[in-house]
């Protein structure tokens, strides 16, 4: 049993069943024993494997996206370059180096990361030294100072805590997690159905609710109406909201038993796009999308990007380059082009982002890219 299992279990003794929501909560951020706060989860000799650790052509497209953004946007200046949940800087650094492309980009941004994870903090320091720029640490967008803003999020949504509901003949009822009979971690249900939910459905049906990143969706729409900007979401998940279970544990590449040892394990839920779309537009931002992975990244580039590395690479390096294009866009159950989406948010009055808007939006950036 871990430490944090033996403190969950103590607590639900003392108060009862606690949510779903806090649960993941716990197992995640707990201050001293959480998943994230313990460790870096990333790589080969880690839990999971996000976009920018498989190749270099994800950041950098994201970071001409930025940089093509930001001239759309009047090229502001001072701007502030946030990412959320930066992982160990890789993305961050890619997009750095290729966004210098476009003249002046360079010099008008401050780079802003927020983390919450010590272990994950110093790795971003060491991958980021090189790159020459000031880096400011905060514990949430709130700290990032006012003004136009863009905003990255990337593998950053699923990781935030979900509520969860079970249909029944009397209503939706809230997944609550127990004590077993035998003092063992399980899932049950609230007796009582919770009466905001009116949506319909059948006995068994789960519903999700991501009321973490609901909130932040609606923060970062928020502040892109009030000081300008725009903001980048890539994540799995489906486009429109709906009932389905999707919470999952993973460990070591594996998937694994969500109650099993917390604190030592991953925990996500796929991403409801269309309900974080929703959130930004209320609170004032202009939204596009979302698209699949594979088509917003094809629409950046990446062909013309493998292409181009491929060119005087020996064959090994060729034949990675084009995994690489698989996973990243390919459909089917070993590419990411399918599951994972892409949606944009940004000031009031946008029409078209890079990506988002007809191809010749973002052929520009992709022909820079190609002199590098």
């Amino acid at each position: 049993m871990t430490g944090l299992e033996r403190e969950i279990r103590e607590l639900i003794a003392a108060e009862g069943p606690i949510t779903v929501e806090r649960y993941m909560a716990l197992a995640l951020g707990h201050p001293r024993l959480g998943y994230y706060v313990t460790r870096d989860p990333l790589g080969a000799a880690g839990d999971f494997t996000t976009a920018p650790e498989i190749s270099q052509m994800f950041g950098e497209l994201i970071g001409l996206w930025a940089a093509e953004t930001w001239s759309l946007l009047g090229r502001p200046a001072p701007l502030r370059l946030v990412e959320l949940g930066p992982g160990r800087g890789t993305l961050m650094s890619d997009a750095l180096r290729a966004a210098g492309v476009l003249p002046g980009f360079r010099e008008a941004l401050t780079v802003h990361l927020v983390e919450t994870s010590p272990a994950l903090r110093e790795a971003q320091a060491r991958t980021l030294q090189p790159a020459g720029v000031a880096v400011t640490w905060h514990l949430q967008l709130a700290e990032v100072p006012p003004g136009p803003a863009i905003v990255i999020a990337n593998e950053f949504f699923d990781a935030l805590p979900i509520r969860q509901f079970v249909r029944a003949r009397t209503g939706w009822h809230e997944r609550m997690v127990g004590l077993g009979p035998d003092g063992a971690l399980s899932f049950g249900l609230a007796p009582d159905p919770d009466p905001r939910l009116a949506a319909p459905g059948q006995p068994g049906d789960v519903l999700e609710v991501g009321e973490a990143g609901l909130a932040i969706a609606a923060e970062i729409g928020a502040r892109l109406a009030r000081g300008g900007g725009a903001a980048l979401v890539i994540d799995y998940g489906h486009h429109r909201s709906g009932p389905g279970e999707t919470l999952q544990s993973v460990r070591h590449h594996a998937f694994a038993d969500p109650l099993a040892e917390p604190g030592e394990a991953d925990l996500t839920a796929h991403v409801d796009f269309e309900a974080l779309a929703r959130a930004a537009a209320r609170a004032g931002a202009s939204v596009h999308g979302p698209e699949s992975q594979g088509d917003f990244l094809r629409a950046l580039g990446i062909e013309a990007r493998a292409e181009r590395l491929r060119r005087g690479a020996s064959a090994e390096q060729a034949a990675e380059i084009g995994a690489a294009l698989r996973r990243l866009t390919g459909p089917g159950p070993d590419g990411m082009g399918d599951l994972f989406k892409a949606v944009a948010f940004a000031q009031p009055g946008v029409t078209q982002l890079p990506g988002f808007a007809p191809p010749a939006a973002s052929v520009r950036a992709a022909q820079e890219l190609e002199q590098t």
